[in-house]
């Protein structure tokens, strides 16, 4: 009985490439975080929004503050990758993006492995995932 037990809490192969992916690619989005902050405190990259300024900006709501900064919703943040307070942007986007990679990547060996259902269910994760992140589904800001 308790070798079946263990058994079943084994990790399948999928799994563990799913981790795998997920770890490294966390690691990776920490790192660009970590760089990009620094590279936005140390004044390294000049801010769209100048610091003096920001405390103008806290009470507003997102509609009056995108209006007031004339900075635009969506995908438009890439952009603006040439300033300091939007180049952490590429960390976030890489923190939310892992896992539609994840799933892309495990599809094959669900496939490999005949596991059609699961399969199938990854690639509407995949199709799903993308089409939010795109912006498709959007309804406002």
């Amino acid at each position: 009985m308790q070798e079946k037990t263990n058994d079943l809490l084994k990790a399948t192969p999928e799994q563990l490439l799913y981790a795998k992916i997920l770890e490294k690619g966390m690691y990776l989005g920490l790192l660009i975080l970590f760089i990009t902050y620094a590279l936005y405190v140390f004044g390294i990259m000049d801010p769209y929004i100048p610091l003096d300024k920001i405390s103008n900006y806290w009470s507003m709501n997102v509609h009056d503050y995108l209006e007031h900064t004339g900075i635009k919703d969506g995908w438009a943040w890439l952009g603006m990758l040439k300033y300091g307070d939007f180049i952490n942007f590429i960390g976030v986007a890489m923190l939310a993006g892992v896992t539609i990679i994840c799933y892309a990547a495990i599809v094959p060996t669900l496939l490999k492995s005949k596991d059609t259902v699961y399969a199938v269910l990854a690639m509407l994760e995949v199709i799903i995932l993308s089409a939010a992140a795109s912006g498709i589904l959007a309804v406002g800001h």
